[in-house]
């Protein structure tokens, strides 16, 4: 009961701490399958949206672009292009073009959201003369010349799941920064979105989280099997990357949010041995998370048979849902504390926790920002071995804490920050650093 006071009397709140934050369940709650159907069907009337396909490439990218500016004159959108030479799949020289729309923040301006899908498609083409199990079997000039590509579920789904939350989400005003992206040259080698984060990354811009949408339009597989309820989240290693941290936002938010629909974790960077846009922003450090079906269907992939036929808008709209609840309440919480600390010599070295008096868990870290939006923080444990966090004890604004009689050696620690308006970061794991004993080579 103390705890419950003590919160309540902290925050300044206009919902209660943890609750249902109206802005946030609006959005969610305006997602229907009919708008998402309708954006479906308009991406699949191209034909063809290969990267190397110009005629319908670049119509699906003129037409993205005209919506994107008919939603907001909140949105700021452009072009992303970059020009790539002939190689592997990309079977001439090109000028690869990224549709991107960005809705400024307010008082987090400076720190982005990325909500990103591959507008590009692929019906595989083989060569007539293969001979199965001999290598790349595939004719590429003659996929990119395939006039047939409508790539429903691979990418249109997350396509319109990123038209529709730039639709919605442009009408309101937030803290945060949210860039919304159609990816060209995915399903060639991640041109659009390698190209995209090593310019981010070389602009030294300040990016909270990617959250990618792959394969989200249908809800069966090949083998008859049928999941409408769930969505895997997929996030790269280590255990407490930042990536992963956001994966369990994802599942908390979604449980709070729309709880017919479960975000389900999946700590693997991607499906086995494949990859998406999210990838090489995990790779530059910054936190990026896929949402894909649990239940492709591979009879349709990479073919004409992947069709609105095939797909399911109502699948993909609850998918829409899941990010919604996520994505908002990211873009109205504060930043996540910092939990690294500098050594003598100015150098990040590693987590600023210790043992303090050698039995107890001695916890520092650097306030989040904006610092008169944060109500305080939360300190977040759990044992080694447990994939989500199990207790939580909200320490007030502060940067310092003790937890007596526990000890650092079996658990894992984290702290995140509350804001005013009762919507919470993702937890900032310490990380166990690896020491250097310079131990003498053997003889």
């Amino acid at each position: 009961m103390r705890f419950a006071f003590f919160l309540a009397l902290t925050l300044s709140a206009q919902v209660a701490p943890k609750g249902i934050h109206p802005q946030v369940k609006g959005i969610v709650e305006q997602v229907t399958a009919e708008r998402i159907a309708g954006i479906m069907k308009k991406l699949e009337s191209f034909g063809s949206r290969n990267t190397n396909y110009d005629k319908g490439n670049t119509a699906a990218r003129e037409w993205i672009a005209s919506e994107f500016k008919s939603f907001s004159p909140r949105l700021e959108v452009s072009f992303d292009t970059h020009h790539i030479t002939k190689q592997g799949r990309i079977v001439k020289d090109l000028d690869l073009v990224n549709v991107v729309a960005v809705l400024p923040g307010t008082s987090q301006k400076d720190h982005e959201i990325i909500v990103c899908a591959h507008y590009d498609s692929l019906n595989v083409i083989r060569k007539k003369d293969a001979v199965p199990g001999s290598g790349d079997t595939t004719d590429w000039v003659a996929s990119a010349e395939a006039p047939n590509a409508p790539g429903m579920s691979d990418n249109a789904s997350g396509v319109s799941l990123v038209m529709e939350l730039a639709r919605l989400m442009s009408q309101q005003e937030w803290q945060k920064t949210i860039v919304f992206i159609a990816f060209s040259g995915e399903e060639q080698g991640l041109f659009g979105s390698r190209a995209y984060s090593k310019a981010a990354k070389e602009q030294n811009r300040n990016i909270d989280a990617v959250f990618n949408n792959d394969i989200i339009g249908n809800d069966y597989a090949g083998d008859d099997r049928r999941v409408t309820d769930l969505v895997n989240v997929y996030s790269g290693d280590p255990q407490d990357s930042p990536s992963r941290s956001l994966a369990r936002y994802v599942r908390e938010m979604a449980e709070r949010y729309y709880p017919a629909m479960k975000a389900n974790p999946v700590f693997r960077g991607d499906r086995f041995g494949r990859g998406g846009d999210h990838t090489p922003f995990h790779d530059l450090g910054w936190a990026a998370i896929r949402f894909t079906t649990p239940v492709e269907n591979y009879a349709y992939q990479h073919s004409a048979g992947d069709t609105f036929e095939h797909a399911s808008p109502s699948y993909a709209a609850r998918v829409v849902r899941v990010n919604a609840a996520a994505i908002a309440s990211l873009a109205l919480a504060p930043a996540a504390p910092q939990v690294m600390r500098s050594n003598a010599q100015g150098v990040i070295t590693g987590p600023n926790l210790t043992r303090g008096k050698g039995y107890d868990a001695s916890l520092k870290w650097t306030a989040a920002q904006p610092i008169d939006e944060v109500a305080g923080y939360f300190v977040s444990v759990r044992s080694t071995s447990a994939l989500y966090w199990e207790r939580e004890i909200f320490v007030g604004n502060i940067t310092e804490y003790v937890l007596p009689n526990l000890s650092i050696d079996d658990i894992v620690i984290g702290v995140r920050s509350i804001g005013k308006n009762g919507i919470e970061s993702p937890v900032a794991a310490y990380a166990l650093v690896s020491r250097n004993f310079n131990i003498p080579p053997l003889p």
